[in-house]
């Protein structure tokens, strides 16, 4: 009987271990992903300026680019479902970024804005795909700590990627930058490049029959059908959850753009800030993602984790309260909170999905999910941009109320899993 136990602790630590592995080989890959187009977008918009393109023709090309990059995540998520390609559709989605090292190569502007608007194509198409293979190897260490820990690797590449550049324009020496010295930038980025589709290839072979394909017996299944309908409208009432609260989520380029205005900050030191708030992005996901897994565990409902959300609009509301008030120390704490829910969004929330959709919908799923995101900061970043030039007040009180909003959604949504971990406790006394 002992050794039935051992054996099967064995398996369970065995299978833990190597989803561990998988999880931060994709972690590397991330990482790598975010060196290449997080340095790239450091410097993209100077480069077709140097390239003769106008400062229309650049919001253009990075409106569209985001446009693409996330619409296209719903098509793509409905794809990985219905062929089961998601490896095939994650290795083409990271192939793509080959357009990033490929501006070294082209002078002409039109050329340029193609390939960048590629990258961002190849960003959606992975995306979905990508974030199921890592739910499923998350499941057996838990979700929110898996993606916590991609969260953290992904930041360090955001910060490593820009600070990169940085080191390559400081040792030229020059104020500004020549086409031929932004293209030499652009050329330094193949070995990121290189070294990212080794290590996915890698991941690739030493994860294909490692990562679960959650099977579920015909008995779960009868389970789960009962309550179908309870699991959709928690999924739905978190999307609207996910609309309402990233609406109210004021973005970091208007928070910069007040800094430098108001000249509170010296341009020197907002990008300073800007790098604060990712560390703090970093770490705060680590412990939230634990913290998302441990309310599950406790409450012993897969959906529990969901709870946790309650903090976001909170935290949300208090961001413009204290980052647009002319004191240094209030805006220091509201950088600080933005790169709290920052942490949140990417890792609780990207968590949220793999415990409310079955696998043969997660694809789906998460393309829905990062559509309505994307779509919630553009119609959010506009917005809280057409409100900052009319009036602090009126941004204030459009942030605020979106963000009560979503949270009487989050006790619709609360009321839905309380009634799901029911359901399940039902089921448990009868048998």
């Amino acid at each position: 009987m002992t050794k039935i136990k051992d054996s099967k602790n064995k398996k369970t630590n065995d299978k833990n271990h190597n989803s561990f592995k998988i999880i931060l080989l994709f972690g590397i890959v991330s990482l790598l992903g975010d060196v290449i187009y997080e340095a790239a977008r450091s410097i993209n918009g100077q480069y077709l300026q140097t390239l003769g393109a106008s400062a229309a023709i650049v919001g253009l090309v990075v409106g569209l680019g985001e446009f693409l990059g996330q619409g296209l995540r719903l098509l793509s998520g409905y794809l990985s479902d219905k062929t089961k390609a998601y490896w095939i559709l994650t290795i083409l989605g990271y192939g793509l970024l080959i357009s990033i090292p490929l501006l070294a190569l082209t002078g002409i502007w039109q050329i340029a804005a193609i390939l960048l608007v590629t990258e961002r194509i190849g960003k959606a198409i992975r995306s979905p795909a990508r974030d199921t293979l890592l739910s499923q190897a998350a499941k057996n260490i838990g979700t929110g700590w898996g993606f916590a820990i991609h969260e953290f690797l992904d930041q360090i590449g955001a910060l490593l990627g820009p600070l990169l550049l940085a080191v390559i324009f400081f040792g030229m020496g020059t104020a500004t930058q020549t086409t031929e010295q932004y293209q030499f930038a652009y050329s330094v980025l193949w070995i990121p490049y290189l070294l990212l589709m080794l290590v996915l290839i890698a991941t690739y072979f030493i994860s294909r029959d490692l990562i679960s394909k959650e099977n579920y017996s015909a008995e779960k299944l009868k389970i789960n059908k009962s309550d179908e309908e309870t699991k959709s409208k928690v999924f739905w009432y978190y999307t609207w959850f996910t609309f309402l609260t990233t609406i109210g989520f004021i973005n970091f380029a208007i928070l910069g753009y007040h800094f430098k205005a108001t000249n509170v900050l010296p341009d020197s030191e907002i990008p300073l800030l800007y790098a604060a708030a990712m560390i703090i992005d970093a770490i705060f996901a680590l412990i939230i993602g634990k913290l998302y897994d441990m309310l599950k565990t406790k409450s012993k409902n897969e959906s529990a984790g969901l709870l946790l959300l309650f903090v976001i609009p909170i935290l949300t509301a208090l961001i413009p309260i204290l980052a647009l008030l002319p004191n240094i120390w209030f805006i220091l704490l509201g950088v600080l909170i933005w790169g709290l829910v920052m942490g949140a969004h990417e890792t609780i929330m990207r968590a949220a999905i793999a415990d409310i959709t079955p696998i043969s919908k997660r694809g789906t799923g998460y393309g829905i999910f990062t559509a309505v995101y994307g779509f919630a900061a553009l119609i959010g970043g506009a917005a809280a941009g057409f409100l900052y030039d009319y009036s602090f007040s009126m941004l204030i009180a459009f942030i605020i109320i979106t963000q009560i909003i979503s949270l009487f959604i989050f006790f619709l949504m609360k009321k839905e899993i309380e009634k799901d971990s029911k359901q399940k406790e039902s089921i448990f006394e009868v048998r």
